[in-house]
């Protein structure tokens, strides 16, 4: 099975300084984090945050695939450098 995002939802996470949201390979959840910083956010807000994740969400997803196929983790973290 492969990796799809049927769930268009995902939140800020203060503490983290990242946008969540997940994805599924058949019926498993699959936990994602991108960071502020991968967003090309200086600041960490939740509106800018949440705005750019949404400008960018093709782009996030397919890099999540990506991650996701070089092996399993509880959460996957995006960083900026996952986007070069």
């Amino acid at each position: 099975m492969s990796l799809t995002f049927p769930n268009l939802s995902r939140s800020f996470d203060e503490v983290r300084g990242a946008v969540r949201f997940t994805g599924y390979d058949g019926m498993f959840e699959v936990r994602f984090l991108v960071e502020a910083g991968a967003l090309g956010q200086k600041a960490v807000a939740e509106k800018s945050c949440l705005a750019a994740f949404d400008a960018a969400r093709t782009s996030i997803q397919h890099v999540a695939r990506e991650t996701y196929s070089h092996g399993k983790r509880n959460v996957y973290v995006l960083t900026a450098a996952d986007f070069r």
